[in-house]
Protein backbone atom coordinates (compact mmCIF):
# COMPACT_ATOMS: atom_id res chain seq x y z
CA UNK A 1 0.00 0.00 0.00
CA UNK A 2 2.60 2.53 0.94
CA UNK A 3 4.24 1.81 -2.46
CA UNK A 4 1.30 3.17 -3.95
CA UNK A 5 1.18 6.15 -2.29
CA UNK A 6 3.65 8.27 -4.89
CA UNK A 7 2.35 7.17 -8.09
CA UNK A 8 -1.04 8.01 -6.93
CA UNK A 9 0.38 11.43 -5.92
CA UNK A 10 1.85 11.69 -9.14
CA UNK A 11 -1.38 10.65 -10.90
CA UNK A 12 -3.17 13.04 -9.06
CA UNK A 13 -0.87 16.15 -9.90
CA UNK A 14 -0.53 14.82 -13.47
CA UNK A 15 -4.48 14.92 -13.83
CA UNK A 16 -5.31 18.23 -11.80
CA UNK A 17 -2.04 19.83 -11.85
CA UNK A 18 -2.40 23.15 -13.80
CA UNK A 19 1.36 21.87 -14.65
CA UNK A 20 -0.38 20.09 -17.36
CA UNK A 21 0.00 22.91 -19.50
CA UNK A 22 3.60 22.92 -20.00
CA UNK A 23 5.08 21.25 -22.97
CA UNK A 24 3.87 17.52 -23.14
CA UNK A 25 7.24 15.30 -22.53
CA UNK A 26 9.36 16.75 -18.88
CA UNK A 27 7.68 19.83 -17.49
CA UNK A 28 4.66 17.85 -15.47
CA UNK A 29 6.86 15.25 -14.89
CA UNK A 30 9.87 17.40 -13.28
CA UNK A 31 6.98 19.30 -11.65
CA UNK A 32 5.78 16.71 -9.82
CA UNK A 33 8.55 16.83 -7.47
CA UNK A 34 10.04 20.76 -7.90
CA UNK A 35 5.96 21.61 -7.83
CA UNK A 36 4.88 19.39 -5.14
CA UNK A 37 7.05 16.79 -3.48
CA UNK A 38 9.67 19.61 -3.07
CA UNK A 39 8.37 23.06 -4.23
CA UNK A 40 11.00 24.94 -5.96
CA UNK A 41 9.44 26.35 -8.62
CA UNK A 42 6.16 28.78 -8.86
CA UNK A 43 4.26 27.00 -11.56
CA UNK A 44 2.27 30.23 -12.15
CA UNK A 45 5.11 32.57 -12.47
CA UNK A 46 6.55 29.89 -14.69
CA UNK A 47 3.47 30.27 -16.97
CA UNK A 48 4.17 33.71 -17.09
CA UNK A 49 8.04 33.83 -18.04
CA UNK A 50 9.24 33.81 -21.46
CA UNK A 51 10.56 30.45 -21.15
CA UNK A 52 7.17 29.44 -20.27
CA UNK A 53 6.46 27.29 -23.26
CA UNK A 54 9.53 25.51 -22.82
CA UNK A 55 10.37 21.72 -21.72
CA UNK A 56 12.42 22.19 -18.48
CA UNK A 57 15.42 20.11 -20.12
CA UNK A 58 15.51 22.83 -22.99
CA UNK A 59 17.14 24.32 -20.16
CA UNK A 60 18.48 21.56 -18.19
CA UNK A 61 20.17 19.84 -20.70
CA UNK A 62 22.06 17.49 -18.60
CA UNK A 63 18.94 15.95 -16.88
CA UNK A 64 18.33 12.72 -18.48
CA UNK A 65 16.53 10.68 -15.95
CA UNK A 66 13.49 11.10 -13.92
CA UNK A 67 14.70 11.42 -10.48
CA UNK A 68 18.22 12.22 -11.26
CA UNK A 69 20.97 11.78 -8.33
CA UNK A 70 22.76 14.28 -9.06
CA UNK A 71 22.45 18.23 -9.18
CA UNK A 72 22.03 19.72 -12.56
CA UNK A 73 24.98 21.81 -13.99
CA UNK A 74 24.27 25.43 -13.94
CA UNK A 75 22.68 26.46 -17.06
CA UNK A 76 24.27 27.25 -20.27
CA UNK A 77 22.11 30.17 -21.58
CA UNK A 78 24.45 30.26 -24.89
CA UNK A 79 22.94 27.61 -26.19
CA UNK A 80 19.94 29.63 -27.23
CA UNK A 81 21.53 33.04 -26.42
CA UNK A 82 25.13 32.74 -27.95
CA UNK A 83 25.80 36.54 -28.92
CA UNK A 84 25.19 37.93 -25.68
CA UNK A 85 26.87 35.05 -23.82
CA UNK A 86 29.54 36.54 -26.15
CA UNK A 87 28.63 40.36 -25.05
CA UNK A 88 28.87 39.37 -21.42
CA UNK A 89 31.79 37.33 -21.51
CA UNK A 90 33.92 40.19 -22.65
CA UNK A 91 32.67 42.47 -20.10
CA UNK A 92 33.70 43.10 -16.25
CA UNK A 93 30.60 40.45 -15.31
CA UNK A 94 31.92 37.35 -16.94
CA UNK A 95 31.77 34.23 -15.66
CA UNK A 96 35.31 33.36 -13.53
CA UNK A 97 37.41 30.47 -14.89
CA UNK A 98 36.38 28.33 -11.88
CA UNK A 99 32.57 27.05 -12.23
CA UNK A 100 32.30 27.64 -8.05
CA UNK A 101 33.26 31.35 -8.77
CA UNK A 102 30.33 33.45 -10.27
CA UNK A 103 30.44 37.12 -8.92
CA UNK A 104 27.12 36.97 -8.21
CA UNK A 105 26.75 38.59 -12.19
CA UNK A 106 25.73 35.00 -14.32
CA UNK A 107 22.40 35.23 -16.16
CA UNK A 108 20.08 34.94 -13.54
CA UNK A 109 21.16 37.01 -11.07
CA UNK A 110 19.70 39.96 -13.17
CA UNK A 111 16.97 38.12 -15.13
CA UNK A 112 15.68 35.60 -12.46
CA UNK A 113 15.07 31.86 -12.31
CA UNK A 114 11.85 30.72 -13.96
CA UNK A 115 10.43 33.89 -13.22
CA UNK A 116 12.33 35.86 -16.35
CA UNK A 117 10.20 38.39 -17.84
CA UNK A 118 10.75 40.72 -21.06
CA UNK A 119 12.89 43.89 -20.18
CA UNK A 120 9.53 45.54 -21.67
CA UNK A 121 7.61 44.74 -18.66
CA UNK A 122 7.53 47.32 -16.12
CA UNK A 123 8.00 44.08 -13.81
CA UNK A 124 10.72 42.68 -15.06
CA UNK A 125 14.16 43.34 -12.88
CA UNK A 126 15.94 44.53 -15.89
CA UNK A 127 12.98 46.94 -17.72
CA UNK A 128 14.37 50.80 -17.50
CA UNK A 129 11.93 51.27 -14.27
CA UNK A 130 13.90 48.33 -12.49
CA UNK A 131 17.36 48.15 -13.59
CA UNK A 132 19.21 50.78 -10.78
CA UNK A 133 17.66 48.38 -7.82
CA UNK A 134 18.62 45.29 -9.67
CA UNK A 135 21.99 46.96 -9.89
CA UNK A 136 22.03 48.19 -6.42
CA UNK A 137 21.96 44.72 -5.00
CA UNK A 138 25.54 44.79 -5.54
CA UNK A 139 26.24 48.83 -6.07
CA UNK A 140 24.50 50.30 -3.48
CA UNK A 141 26.68 53.05 -2.89
CA UNK A 142 26.23 53.81 -6.62
CA UNK A 143 22.68 53.42 -6.35
CA UNK A 144 22.46 55.92 -3.21
CA UNK A 145 24.44 58.33 -5.28
CA UNK A 146 22.20 57.87 -8.68
CA UNK A 147 19.11 58.64 -6.99
CA UNK A 148 19.90 61.99 -6.04
CA UNK A 149 21.78 62.91 -9.15
CA UNK A 150 19.91 64.90 -11.69
CA UNK A 151 19.37 61.74 -13.66
CA UNK A 152 18.18 59.86 -10.84
CA UNK A 153 15.43 62.28 -10.28
CA UNK A 154 14.12 62.38 -14.07
CA UNK A 155 14.66 58.63 -13.46
CA UNK A 156 12.11 58.41 -10.30
CA UNK A 157 9.95 60.76 -12.43
CA UNK A 158 9.80 57.95 -14.73
CA UNK A 159 10.98 60.53 -17.63
CA UNK A 160 12.55 58.62 -20.77
CA UNK A 161 15.42 61.38 -20.74
CA UNK A 162 17.22 60.15 -17.86
CA UNK A 163 19.35 57.73 -18.15
CA UNK A 164 19.94 53.99 -16.26
CA UNK A 165 22.56 52.15 -15.57
CA UNK A 166 22.54 50.15 -18.93
CA UNK A 167 22.40 53.40 -20.91
CA UNK A 168 25.60 54.34 -19.98
CA UNK A 169 27.51 50.72 -18.99
CA UNK A 170 25.67 48.78 -21.54
CA UNK A 171 23.51 45.62 -20.49
CA UNK A 172 25.90 43.00 -20.90
CA UNK A 173 29.44 44.20 -22.69
CA UNK A 174 30.26 46.11 -18.99
CA UNK A 175 33.86 47.64 -19.10
CA UNK A 176 36.07 48.32 -15.98
CA UNK A 177 35.61 51.32 -15.86
CA UNK A 178 39.23 52.93 -15.20
CA UNK A 179 39.64 50.97 -18.80
CA UNK A 180 41.26 52.80 -21.46
CA UNK A 181 37.93 52.11 -23.75
CA UNK A 182 35.47 53.57 -21.48
CA UNK A 183 37.46 56.31 -20.57
CA UNK A 184 37.95 57.02 -24.05
CA UNK A 185 34.94 56.55 -25.02
CA UNK A 186 32.83 58.18 -22.32
CA UNK A 187 32.80 61.94 -24.10
CA UNK A 188 31.26 59.91 -26.82
CA UNK A 189 28.75 58.34 -24.56
CA UNK A 190 27.73 61.28 -22.52
CA UNK A 191 27.54 63.31 -26.07
CA UNK A 192 24.69 61.38 -27.16
CA UNK A 193 22.32 62.74 -24.83
CA UNK A 194 24.65 66.00 -24.24
CA UNK A 195 24.58 67.03 -27.82
CA UNK A 196 25.17 70.55 -26.85
CA UNK A 197 27.85 70.23 -24.58
CA UNK A 198 30.11 67.39 -26.29
CA UNK A 199 31.56 70.24 -29.20
CA UNK A 200 32.72 72.72 -26.99
CA UNK A 201 34.60 69.62 -24.81
CA UNK A 202 36.13 68.36 -28.16
CA UNK A 203 37.66 71.60 -29.01
CA UNK A 204 39.42 71.93 -25.20
CA UNK A 205 42.95 70.19 -24.94
CA UNK A 206 40.83 67.71 -22.40
CA UNK A 207 38.54 66.65 -25.61
CA UNK A 208 41.51 66.39 -28.08
CA UNK A 209 43.66 64.49 -25.52
CA UNK A 210 41.27 62.07 -24.81
CA UNK A 211 39.83 61.60 -28.68
CA UNK A 212 43.06 60.22 -29.50
CA UNK A 213 43.58 58.29 -26.58
CA UNK A 214 45.24 60.13 -23.22
CA UNK A 215 44.02 58.44 -19.78
CA UNK A 216 45.04 61.46 -17.94
CA UNK A 217 42.80 64.21 -19.47
CA UNK A 218 40.22 65.13 -17.44
CA UNK A 219 36.50 63.23 -18.74
CA UNK A 220 33.47 64.20 -18.00
CA UNK A 221 32.83 62.42 -14.80
CA UNK A 222 36.35 63.83 -13.45
CA UNK A 223 34.14 66.82 -13.75
CA UNK A 224 30.73 66.39 -13.11
CA UNK A 225 30.92 63.13 -11.17
CA UNK A 226 29.72 59.84 -12.04
CA UNK A 227 26.54 59.18 -10.53
CA UNK A 228 26.45 62.35 -8.47
CA UNK A 229 25.93 64.63 -10.92
CA UNK A 230 24.25 67.31 -10.61
CA UNK A 231 23.42 70.82 -12.13
CA UNK A 232 25.78 73.95 -11.73
CA UNK A 233 23.19 75.66 -9.43
CA UNK A 234 22.93 72.82 -6.83
CA UNK A 235 25.14 73.79 -3.94
CA UNK A 236 26.46 70.19 -3.45
CA UNK A 237 27.37 69.67 -7.26
CA UNK A 238 31.10 69.71 -8.20
CA UNK A 239 30.86 72.13 -10.97
CA UNK A 240 28.82 74.18 -8.79
CA UNK A 241 31.57 78.26 -8.70
CA UNK A 242 31.39 77.60 -5.05
CA UNK A 243 32.76 74.21 -5.42
CA UNK A 244 35.39 74.64 -8.38
CA UNK A 245 38.29 75.27 -6.75
CA UNK A 246 37.97 71.88 -5.03
CA UNK A 247 37.14 70.24 -8.52
CA UNK A 248 39.63 71.70 -10.23
CA UNK A 249 42.37 71.61 -7.42
CA UNK A 250 42.03 67.77 -8.05
CA UNK A 251 44.54 67.89 -11.03
CA UNK A 252 45.66 71.78 -11.12
CA UNK A 253 47.49 72.42 -8.11
CA UNK A 254 48.02 75.80 -6.82
CA UNK A 255 44.86 77.15 -8.91
CA UNK A 256 43.27 80.59 -8.06
CA UNK A 257 39.74 82.14 -8.21
CA UNK A 258 40.91 83.61 -12.12
CA UNK A 259 41.50 79.73 -13.24
CA UNK A 260 38.35 78.66 -12.34
CA UNK A 261 36.68 81.19 -14.31
CA UNK A 262 37.63 79.11 -17.30
CA UNK A 263 34.78 77.96 -19.57
CA UNK A 264 35.11 74.28 -20.55
CA UNK A 265 32.43 74.58 -22.75
CA UNK A 266 33.03 77.83 -24.55
CA UNK A 267 31.66 78.81 -27.67
CA UNK A 268 33.32 81.24 -29.84
CA UNK A 269 30.39 81.71 -31.73
CA UNK A 270 28.18 82.69 -28.98
CA UNK A 271 28.40 86.59 -29.15
CA UNK A 272 26.02 87.17 -26.18
CA UNK A 273 27.95 84.59 -24.12
CA UNK A 274 31.44 85.67 -24.45
CA UNK A 275 31.88 88.86 -26.61
CA UNK A 276 35.78 88.40 -26.46
CA UNK A 277 36.13 85.13 -27.48
CA UNK A 278 33.68 85.54 -30.28
CA UNK A 279 35.72 88.81 -31.57
CA UNK A 280 38.53 87.00 -31.16
CA UNK A 281 37.32 84.44 -32.81
CA UNK A 282 36.31 86.35 -36.01
CA UNK A 283 39.58 88.18 -36.22
CA UNK A 284 41.24 84.36 -36.46
CA UNK A 285 39.07 83.64 -39.13
CA UNK A 286 39.26 86.13 -41.18
CA UNK A 287 43.26 86.76 -40.83
CA UNK A 288 43.28 83.35 -41.99
CA UNK A 289 40.61 83.98 -45.17
CA UNK A 290 42.49 87.32 -46.06
CA UNK A 291 46.05 85.81 -46.10
CA UNK A 292 44.93 82.18 -47.33
CA UNK A 293 43.25 84.14 -50.14
CA UNK A 294 45.41 86.76 -51.33
CA UNK A 295 48.41 84.08 -51.32
CA UNK A 296 46.60 81.70 -52.96
CA UNK A 297 45.25 83.41 -55.79
CA UNK A 298 49.16 84.82 -55.92
CA UNK A 299 50.00 80.82 -55.96
CA UNK A 300 47.51 79.84 -58.65
CA UNK A 301 48.31 82.98 -61.04
CA UNK A 302 51.98 81.65 -60.67
CA UNK A 303 51.65 78.53 -60.77
CA UNK A 304 49.88 78.71 -64.54
CA UNK A 305 52.21 81.15 -65.51
CA UNK A 306 54.73 79.08 -64.99
CA UNK A 307 54.02 76.25 -66.38
CA UNK A 308 53.46 78.17 -69.39
CA UNK A 309 57.38 79.52 -69.45
CA UNK A 310 58.13 76.67 -68.76
CA UNK A 311 56.76 75.30 -71.89
CA UNK A 312 57.49 78.50 -74.03
CA UNK A 313 61.21 77.72 -72.80
CA UNK A 314 61.43 81.30 -70.91
CA UNK A 315 61.95 78.94 -67.77
CA UNK A 316 65.79 78.83 -67.02
CA UNK A 317 67.03 75.58 -65.30
CA UNK A 318 70.38 75.31 -65.81
CA UNK A 319 73.29 77.46 -64.51
CA UNK A 320 76.35 77.72 -64.61
CA UNK A 321 78.18 75.70 -61.84
CA UNK A 322 81.77 77.53 -61.52
CA UNK A 323 80.95 80.64 -59.76
CA UNK A 324 78.55 81.60 -57.05
CA UNK A 325 78.40 84.26 -54.80
CA UNK A 326 77.20 84.08 -50.96
CA UNK A 327 73.47 84.56 -50.26
CA UNK A 328 73.80 83.93 -46.84
CA UNK A 329 75.38 83.94 -44.29
CA UNK A 330 76.77 81.17 -41.80
CA UNK A 331 73.91 82.89 -39.03
CA UNK A 332 71.33 83.03 -41.28
CA UNK A 333 71.70 79.47 -42.22
CA UNK A 334 71.94 78.87 -38.41
CA UNK A 335 68.60 80.18 -37.88
CA UNK A 336 67.16 78.48 -40.96
CA UNK A 337 68.64 75.23 -39.70
CA UNK A 338 66.99 75.83 -36.30
CA UNK A 339 63.47 77.19 -37.92
CA UNK A 340 63.00 74.40 -39.58
CA UNK A 341 63.91 71.89 -36.63
CA UNK A 342 61.61 73.66 -34.49
CA UNK A 343 58.94 74.38 -36.75
CA UNK A 344 58.90 70.98 -38.36
CA UNK A 345 58.51 69.66 -34.85
CA UNK A 346 56.01 71.81 -33.57
CA UNK A 347 53.86 71.02 -36.53
CA UNK A 348 53.85 67.21 -36.47
CA UNK A 349 53.21 66.89 -32.32
CA UNK A 350 50.80 69.71 -32.55
CA UNK A 351 48.60 69.50 -35.36
CA UNK A 352 47.12 65.58 -33.93
CA UNK A 353 45.76 67.66 -31.45
CA UNK A 354 44.05 70.14 -33.16
CA UNK A 355 42.89 67.30 -36.08
CA UNK A 356 42.40 65.00 -33.44
CA UNK A 357 39.32 63.91 -35.34
CA UNK A 358 41.26 62.79 -38.11
CA UNK A 359 42.16 58.90 -38.93
CA UNK A 360 45.55 59.79 -39.33
CA UNK A 361 45.60 61.65 -35.63
CA UNK A 362 45.96 58.75 -33.03
CA UNK A 363 48.89 56.99 -35.26
CA UNK A 364 50.96 60.15 -35.39
CA UNK A 365 50.82 60.93 -31.76
CA UNK A 366 51.53 57.20 -30.94
CA UNK A 367 54.75 57.89 -33.01
CA UNK A 368 55.99 60.10 -30.80
CA UNK A 369 55.41 57.54 -27.90
CA UNK A 370 51.91 59.07 -26.98
CA UNK A 371 50.18 62.15 -25.92
CA UNK A 372 52.64 62.61 -22.83
CA UNK A 373 55.55 62.01 -24.86
CA UNK A 374 54.59 64.12 -27.58
CA UNK A 375 53.77 66.98 -25.58
CA UNK A 376 57.17 66.70 -24.59
CA UNK A 377 58.66 67.10 -27.57
CA UNK A 378 56.27 69.79 -28.64
CA UNK A 379 57.57 71.98 -25.90
CA UNK A 380 61.46 71.30 -26.74
CA UNK A 381 60.59 72.37 -30.06
CA UNK A 382 58.91 75.92 -28.46
CA UNK A 383 62.01 76.31 -26.34
CA UNK A 384 64.19 75.74 -29.57
CA UNK A 385 62.01 77.89 -31.25
CA UNK A 386 62.39 80.71 -28.25
CA UNK A 387 66.72 80.36 -28.90
CA UNK A 388 66.28 80.92 -32.27
CA UNK A 389 64.26 84.32 -31.36
CA UNK A 390 67.37 84.94 -29.20
CA UNK A 391 69.35 84.12 -31.36
CA UNK A 392 68.57 86.28 -34.27
CA UNK A 393 67.77 89.07 -31.66
CA UNK A 394 71.35 88.96 -30.68
CA UNK A 395 72.54 88.92 -34.07
CA UNK A 396 70.88 92.12 -34.94
CA UNK A 397 71.82 93.88 -32.30
CA UNK A 398 75.49 92.91 -33.31
CA UNK A 399 75.15 93.88 -36.91
CA UNK A 400 73.03 96.98 -36.46
CA UNK A 401 73.51 98.57 -33.24
CA UNK A 402 77.34 97.59 -32.37
CA UNK A 403 79.03 97.29 -36.08
CA UNK A 404 76.68 100.38 -36.93
CA UNK A 405 75.36 99.05 -40.02
CA UNK A 406 71.76 100.54 -38.97
CA UNK A 407 71.67 102.78 -42.12
CA UNK A 408 71.70 99.49 -44.85
CA UNK A 409 67.89 99.47 -43.11
CA UNK A 410 67.46 102.38 -45.54
CA UNK A 411 69.27 101.44 -48.42
CA UNK A 412 67.49 99.34 -51.46
CA UNK A 413 68.46 96.19 -50.17
CA UNK A 414 66.95 96.30 -46.85
CA UNK A 415 64.73 94.16 -44.94
CA UNK A 416 62.14 96.82 -44.80
CA UNK A 417 59.16 97.08 -46.75
CA UNK A 418 59.78 100.12 -49.62
CA UNK A 419 57.74 101.07 -51.90
CA UNK A 420 59.33 99.27 -55.33
CA UNK A 421 57.73 96.46 -53.50
CA UNK A 422 54.50 97.07 -54.02
CA UNK A 423 55.22 98.02 -58.05
CA UNK A 424 57.01 94.61 -58.01
CA UNK A 425 53.63 93.13 -56.97
CA UNK A 426 51.88 95.10 -59.69
CA UNK A 427 54.10 94.05 -61.95
CA UNK A 428 54.24 90.69 -60.85
CA UNK A 429 50.52 90.12 -61.71
CA UNK A 430 50.97 91.93 -64.63
CA UNK A 431 53.34 89.17 -65.62
CA UNK A 432 51.19 86.44 -64.29
CA UNK A 433 48.15 87.99 -66.48
CA UNK A 434 50.26 87.95 -69.78
CA UNK A 435 50.44 91.92 -69.82
CA UNK A 436 54.36 92.58 -69.00
CA UNK A 437 57.29 90.90 -68.39
CA UNK A 438 58.59 89.56 -65.08
CA UNK A 439 60.13 92.06 -62.56
CA UNK A 440 63.54 92.28 -61.37
CA UNK A 441 63.42 91.71 -57.64
CA UNK A 442 65.94 93.38 -55.08
CA UNK A 443 67.96 91.32 -52.33
CA UNK A 444 64.68 90.75 -50.93
CA UNK A 445 61.38 89.97 -52.70
CA UNK A 446 57.89 91.15 -51.33
CA UNK A 447 57.12 87.60 -50.77
CA UNK A 448 60.28 86.90 -48.36
CA UNK A 449 59.61 89.96 -46.33
CA UNK A 450 56.23 88.72 -46.01
CA UNK A 451 57.58 85.43 -44.55
CA UNK A 452 60.44 87.44 -42.35
CA UNK A 453 57.67 89.62 -40.87
CA UNK A 454 55.16 87.13 -40.78
CA UNK A 455 57.24 85.74 -37.66
CA UNK A 456 57.54 89.14 -36.13
CA UNK A 457 53.83 88.50 -35.80
CA UNK A 458 53.32 84.66 -35.26
CA UNK A 459 56.00 83.70 -33.04
CA UNK A 460 55.00 86.15 -30.08
CA UNK A 461 51.21 85.59 -30.56
CA UNK A 462 51.49 81.74 -30.66
CA UNK A 463 54.36 81.60 -28.09
CA UNK A 464 52.44 83.52 -25.69
CA UNK A 465 49.58 81.77 -26.14
CA UNK A 466 51.35 78.50 -25.82
CA UNK A 467 52.95 79.82 -23.03
CA UNK A 468 49.95 80.19 -21.31
CA UNK A 469 48.45 77.03 -22.10
CA UNK A 470 51.59 75.47 -20.90
CA UNK A 471 51.37 77.60 -17.49
CA UNK A 472 47.71 78.07 -16.95
CA UNK A 473 47.89 78.00 -12.74
CA UNK A 474 50.66 80.91 -13.13
CA UNK A 475 49.09 83.16 -15.65
CA UNK A 476 45.50 83.19 -14.38
CA UNK A 477 47.30 84.26 -11.07
CA UNK A 478 46.98 87.99 -12.76
CA UNK A 479 44.56 87.24 -15.85
CA UNK A 480 41.30 86.11 -15.83
CA UNK A 481 40.43 82.43 -16.69
CA UNK A 482 38.67 83.40 -19.88
CA UNK A 483 42.23 83.86 -21.22
CA UNK A 484 42.65 80.43 -20.83
CA UNK A 485 40.09 79.79 -23.68
CA UNK A 486 41.18 82.82 -25.30
CA UNK A 487 44.87 81.06 -25.84
CA UNK A 488 42.96 77.91 -26.67
CA UNK A 489 41.75 79.65 -29.95
CA UNK A 490 44.51 82.17 -30.93
CA UNK A 491 47.23 79.06 -30.55
CA UNK A 492 45.24 76.86 -32.83
CA UNK A 493 43.72 79.34 -35.43
CA UNK A 494 47.53 80.67 -35.61
CA UNK A 495 49.47 77.61 -35.80
CA UNK A 496 46.93 76.95 -38.59
CA UNK A 497 47.94 79.67 -40.28
CA UNK A 498 51.70 79.25 -40.24
CA UNK A 499 51.59 75.93 -40.99
CA UNK A 500 48.98 76.52 -43.91
CA UNK A 501 51.54 79.63 -45.63
CA UNK A 502 55.03 77.53 -44.87
CA UNK A 503 53.74 73.96 -46.35
CA UNK A 504 51.58 75.67 -49.36
CA UNK A 505 53.05 79.03 -50.51
CA UNK A 506 56.54 78.94 -48.78
CA UNK A 507 57.06 75.74 -50.01
CA UNK A 508 56.11 76.89 -53.94
CA UNK A 509 57.73 80.48 -53.98
CA UNK A 510 60.92 77.97 -52.86
CA UNK A 511 61.26 74.91 -54.05
CA UNK A 512 58.51 73.63 -56.38
CA UNK A 513 58.02 76.52 -58.74
CA UNK A 514 59.67 75.38 -62.26
CA UNK A 515 62.81 76.90 -62.00
CA UNK A 516 63.70 75.64 -58.64
CA UNK A 517 61.67 72.20 -58.41
CA UNK A 518 62.08 69.95 -56.71
CA UNK A 519 64.27 71.53 -54.39
CA UNK A 520 66.26 74.89 -54.01
CA UNK A 521 69.42 74.44 -51.45
CA UNK A 522 70.76 77.82 -51.09
CA UNK A 523 69.58 78.40 -47.80
CA UNK A 524 71.16 75.40 -46.81
CA UNK A 525 75.02 75.95 -48.50
CA UNK A 526 74.27 79.85 -48.44
CA UNK A 527 75.69 79.99 -52.28
CA UNK A 528 73.55 80.73 -55.66
CA UNK A 529 74.80 80.63 -59.12
CA UNK A 530 76.08 83.82 -60.12
CA UNK A 531 74.25 84.08 -63.58
CA UNK A 532 71.05 82.71 -61.29
CA UNK A 533 71.59 85.57 -59.31
CA UNK A 534 72.22 88.26 -61.60
CA UNK A 535 68.99 87.50 -63.82
CA UNK A 536 66.84 87.01 -60.28
CA UNK A 537 68.15 90.24 -58.44
CA UNK A 538 69.54 92.45 -61.18
CA UNK A 539 69.09 95.22 -59.03
CA UNK A 540 71.43 94.21 -56.44
CA UNK A 541 74.14 92.59 -58.97
CA UNK A 542 74.21 96.05 -60.84
CA UNK A 543 74.69 97.76 -57.36
CA UNK A 544 77.78 95.22 -55.70
CA UNK A 545 79.00 95.88 -59.75
CA UNK A 546 78.85 99.98 -58.99
CA UNK A 547 80.22 99.45 -55.84
CA UNK A 548 83.25 96.74 -56.30
CA UNK A 549 81.89 94.62 -53.70
CA UNK A 550 80.86 91.49 -55.83
CA UNK A 551 84.38 90.04 -56.33
CA UNK A 552 84.59 89.75 -52.66
CA UNK A 553 81.47 87.96 -52.67
CA UNK A 554 82.48 85.49 -55.44
CA UNK A 555 83.27 81.66 -54.17
CA UNK A 556 83.47 78.47 -55.54
CA UNK A 557 80.92 75.38 -56.09
CA UNK A 558 79.49 73.99 -52.37
CA UNK A 559 81.84 70.83 -51.51
CA UNK A 560 80.25 67.74 -52.36
CA UNK A 561 79.60 66.86 -48.77
CA UNK A 562 78.13 70.08 -48.11
CA UNK A 563 76.29 69.79 -51.24
CA UNK A 564 75.05 65.62 -49.86
CA UNK A 565 74.04 67.15 -46.32
CA UNK A 566 71.66 69.96 -48.31
CA UNK A 567 70.00 67.69 -50.00
CA UNK A 568 69.21 65.17 -47.68
CA UNK A 569 68.29 67.61 -45.18
CA UNK A 570 66.30 69.74 -47.41
CA UNK A 571 64.34 67.21 -49.18
CA UNK A 572 63.75 65.10 -45.80
CA UNK A 573 62.31 68.65 -44.32
CA UNK A 574 60.38 69.18 -47.53
CA UNK A 575 59.03 65.64 -47.52
CA UNK A 576 58.10 65.65 -43.77
CA UNK A 577 56.30 69.02 -44.75
CA UNK A 578 54.30 67.64 -48.05
CA UNK A 579 53.09 64.89 -45.43
CA UNK A 580 51.77 66.70 -43.11
CA UNK A 581 50.38 69.32 -45.34
CA UNK A 582 48.16 66.34 -47.15
CA UNK A 583 47.08 65.22 -43.51
CA UNK A 584 45.85 68.51 -42.89
CA UNK A 585 44.23 69.04 -46.09
CA UNK A 586 42.97 65.37 -45.07
CA UNK A 587 40.93 66.74 -41.90
CA UNK A 588 39.30 69.88 -43.92
CA UNK A 589 37.22 66.46 -44.97
CA UNK A 590 36.82 64.47 -42.28
CA UNK A 591 33.92 64.49 -40.05
CA UNK A 592 34.33 66.61 -36.94
CA UNK A 593 32.34 64.79 -34.13
CA UNK A 594 29.48 66.69 -33.09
Amino acid sequence: MNSLCPCLIFLLFFLFSPSAVFAEEGAPLCLSCHDVVDPQVDVGVLARSVHGGFDCTACHRDVTAVPHETKPNRVDCSVCHGDIAGEHAGGVHRIGKKKEVSYLTTCTACHGNHDILPKSDFQSPVSRTKIPETCGKCHEGVLRHFVESAHGKLWKKGDERGPVCITCHKAHSIQRIASKKFRVELPDECGKCHEDKAPSYRDTFHGQATSIGYMTAAKCSDCHTAHMNLPASDPDSTVNPANLMETCGVCHQGINANFVEYDPHSNPHDKGKSPLLYYASQFMFWLLALVFGFFGLHTFLWFQRSVTALIRGEVRRKWETDRYIIRFNTAQRLTHLMIVVSFLGLAATGIPLKYHYAEWAKPLIVLFGGVEVSRYFHRVCAVLTGLYVLFHAGYLFQRLVREGKWPRLFRPDTILPRWKDAVDLWRNFRWFFYLGERPGIGRWAYWEKFDYFAIFWGIPVIGLSGLILWFPEFFTRFLPGVFLNLAMIIHGEEALLALGFIFIFHFFHNHLRPENFPIDTVIFTGRLPLDRFKEERPEVYEELVRDGKLDKLLVGPPSERMQRAANIFGYSALGIGMILAICIFVAFFSTYPG
